[in-house]
Formats: structure tokens, C-alpha cells, sequence
């Protein structure tokens, strides 16, 4: 720098002069170094770095080099080489130097800002990478990490401006955490709500929500800072406030997906003026029937030794106990689904009568299928009720059916509905 100024002194420019031709000569050097490091470290550095990530067995450094961090950190090498040069070059001007250090000093908390910003979502990918991240998703965490981050940078910032230490500034922050709060509300508000989420394992990415007061009902697809979203099955996206979830109840079905077994809960109303005893005819047909053969004889000895017991006079069929066709048409169906290959052993298995409405008698069917996915459960509950409509009327009984429009007309005409 000196001999600079010497040099051009001696060409017959004015001291003043020359000293400000060389502190900027030397300043457009000292850019044209930072530019020429900066180029080198983005095309060579960290060619060599991304080779050698891929080159290891590791993800790690993968998820890193995908995350943009080492890209980030390339920033700092002409702010380092301006921080340290700029004191010889602007050695005559302390103010430009001052102004030179303070800019470089800012600069530098921004990119730290953006390379702790890379580094977690790297940390983040490579946590996504384990099997406990579906149990234990830590996105909010990270965004609340990352909203900490830029705000303590944003304080450091504005210290180096004013020159500052940063606590004075944090000190004073009392003063408008009221403002603070109203503005933040939602983001505050969802990251105490992220943090029970997490803590309580209430809802994870994958998972599938049903939440009638937010129009939701599908699979999370991500869940962050300040809204859930929701694609649901009619591929239409729910955006939801993450605090809602802790607000507002709603149905996860994950115990669904990890039990094994979905619940099958449907049924069918028998007509009650087709319930009856059953005859020698219907007792010969039932016998034949492969499910329940087995059952009818054992039965069958059951009833008779009972009423032999009794002494039941069983030419009236209010004495004693008889077999009901409705009563074998149950048993039918607990041996059907027994023996059904897509029904859950080990699971809750009814079949059952609920309250006589004035719509007939309920024969509810409470199994599981083990197979849970969507199309192939609704095929499953579709073939048995379809199995089991069908062989109603072997029992002699009929479905309770509300009168349709062919049946008023029918009856208009004066003829019978069959």
C-alpha cells in the first residue's frame, strides 16, 4: 500500500490524491481476490467435496451436500478475506474501514444465519432417514430451532449496526413483547401446539385424520410450524392450524393401520313376522348345511334332554325349547365367518341382535378383516354381505325392506306384493 502511493506520488500525482488512487485500487484488488476465491471455492472446493460425499459409504454427508450447507459456508471465504485485508488497504481511511468491517461483520451473521438454516434441514433429512421418525417426527422442533436462530441473528445484526453488544437489545426486548405476541400469535400459538404434538405423538406424517370441523379427511402429508396439511381422499388439500389439532377433537386412524385388522360393522334388519320355530323340514334342510350341521345335532340333543328334564308337553311349541330360525341363521353366519380367510382371528368376533326397531330386527355382523387396505376391505365386506343377503331366504326370513313406489302402485291396483 505504501509503495503504491510512493509509486504514484513519484508520477507527479498530489499525496492526498494518491493516497485515495492506491486505497482503492487496493480495495478493487482486494474484490477481485474475494470474487476470483469465491469462484474457485464453488467450482473446485466443493466439486472435491460433493465427489468425496458420494464416494462414502455414509448418508450423512449425502443429506448435507443436498441441504446446501457446504454451499452456504462457500459464502464466507471472500467476507474472511475482505475482513482481513481490508485493514492494510484502508489503512489511511478509518471511517471506510470501520464501514468496510461492519458490512463484513453483517454479512457474515447472514450467512451463518442461512448455513444453521442448511444444517438443520440436513439433520432433519438425515433423521427422516430412521425408522423413528415416523414414531417421533421433530419438523416443528426444528422450524422452532430455526425461528430461535434467526432471531438471535437478527439481533446480532442490528448490534453490530449500532455498535451495541447484544444484550442491550435483549434487555429491551420487554417492551414490546405485547406487539410481539399479536403479531406472532399463530406462529406462537403453533409452536406451543407443535410441541405437545410431538410430545404426545398425537398425529405423524402418513397418518390418517378425520377432523369434520376443518373438512379433513385423509392422509397427513406434512406437518410444520403453524398448519397441518391434509390430502384428502378426494385429492383436494387441507390446510389446518396446528394448534386446532389441540383445540379441536379429531380421529386418528392409526391404531387402525398398526392393530393388523379393520373393523367390519354393518347389518342387516330381518323382517319380524318371519321369525318362527323351526319344523322337521327346515331342521332335515338346515342339517345339510355344512357350517352348521354339527351345530343342529348338537343342539337338537341339547333341546331334547332339557325338555325331557322338564317334562315339557312339546306339542305345543310354547313349552320347553326349540330351535328359531333366526337363532340358526346366527349361528350360520358366526361358522361363516369363522371359516372366512379374511376375517381376523384374533379380534373382536360378534354376531349379534340389536334393539327390534319398527324397521325390523338387526343381525349386526362386529368382525375385523386382516386386510386393511381400502379397496380390498371394502371388496371383502361387500362379498360377505352379499353372501349373506343371498342366503337369508334359506332360513326362512326376509329382509325388512321399507315399501317402495312398485309397492303403492301394486297396492293401488288391488294386487298382492309378493
Amino acid at each position: 500500500m505504501a509503495e503504491l502511493k510512493e509509486w504514484l506520488v513519484a508520477g507527479g500525482i498530489d499525496s492526498a490524491a494518491a493516497a485515495l488512487v492506491a486505497a482503492l485500487l487496493a480495495l478493487l484488488l482486494l474484490v477481485a481476490v474475494s470474487v476470483t476465491a469465491h469462484y474457485l471455492t464453488k467450482r473446485v472446493v466443493l466439486r472435491l467435496v460433493r465427489a468425496a460425499a458420494h464416494r462414502t459409504r455414509t448418508a450423512w454427508d449425502d443429506a448435507l451436500v443436498e441441504a446446501n450447507v457446504f454451499s452456504r459456508l462457500s459464502h464466507l471465504v471472500p467476507a474472511i478475506i475482505i475482513h482481513a485485508a481490508a485493514p492494510l488497504a484502508l489503512r489511511d481511511y478509518p471511517q471506510a474501514e470501520s464501514m468496510v468491517t461492519t458490512a463484513t461483520f453483517v454479512y457474515i451473521a447472514l450467512v451463518g444465519m442461512t448455513v444453521l438454516d442448511a444444517l438443520l434441514n440436513g439433520l432433519l433429512a438425515i433423521y427422516r432417514r430412521y425408522e423413528v421418525a415416523e414414531r417421533i417426527p421433530i419438523k416443528t422442533l426444528v422450524q422452532v430451532v430455526k425461528v430461535i436462530v434467526y432471531t438471535l441473528g437478527g439481533i446480532a445484526v442490528v448490534a453490530i449496526l449500532f455498535g451495541k453488544s447484544p444484550l442491550v437489545f435483549l434487555s429491551g426486548m420487554g417492551a414490546f413483547t405485547a406487539i410481539l405476541l399479536l403479531i406472532f400469535k399463530d406462529a406462537i400459538l403453533g409452536l406451543v401446539a407443535g410441541v405437545q404434538l410431538s410430545a404426545n405423538d398425537m398425529v405423524r406424517r402418513g397418518d390418517w385424520i378425520e377432523m369434520p370441523g376443518q373438512n379433513a379427511d385423509g392422509d397427513v402429508i406434512d406437518v410444520n410450524l403453524t398448519t397441518v396439511k391434509v390430502q384428502n381422499w378426494d385429492k383436494t388439500i387441507t390446510t389446518i392450524p396446528t394448534y386446532a389439532l389441540v383445540a379441536e377433537s379429531f380421529k386418528n386412524w392409526r391404531g387402525m393401520s398398526e392393530s393388523g385388522g379393520r373393523r367390519i360393522k354393518r347389518s342387516v334388519n330381518i323382517d319380524m313376522a318371519s321369525i318362527m320355530f323351526c319344523d322337521r323340514e327346515m331342521l332335515t334342510r338346515f342339517r345339510r348345511i355344512q357350517f352348521i350341521a354339527e351345530y343342529v345335532e348338537r343342539k337338537l340333543e341339547e333341546v331334547s334332554r332339557h325338555n325331557q328334564r322338564q317334562g315339557a308337553d312339546i306339542s305345543l311349541l310354547i313349552n320347553g325349547r326349540h330351535l328359531t330360525n333366526v337363532g340358526t341363521f346366527r349361528a350360520y353366519l358366526e361358522a361363516y365367518l369363522r371359516n372366512h380367510p379374511k376375517i381376523h382371528d384374533d379380534m373382536t368376533f360378534l354376531v349379534r341382535q340389536l334393539q327390534p326397531t319398527d324397521r325390523g330386527l338387526p343381525i349386526e355382523v362386529y368382525v375385523f378383516s386382516n386386510d386393511q387396505v381400502w379397496p380390498r376391505f371394502e371388496a371383502i365386506q361387500a362379498d360377505i354381505f352379499d353372501h349373506i343377503l343371498a342366503v337369508i331366504p334359506l332360513f326362512d326370513l326376509r329382509v325388512f325392506q321399507a315399501p317402495g313406489g312398485a309397492d303403492l302402485r301394486a297396492l293401488a291396483a288391488g294386487s298382492s306384493i309378493p
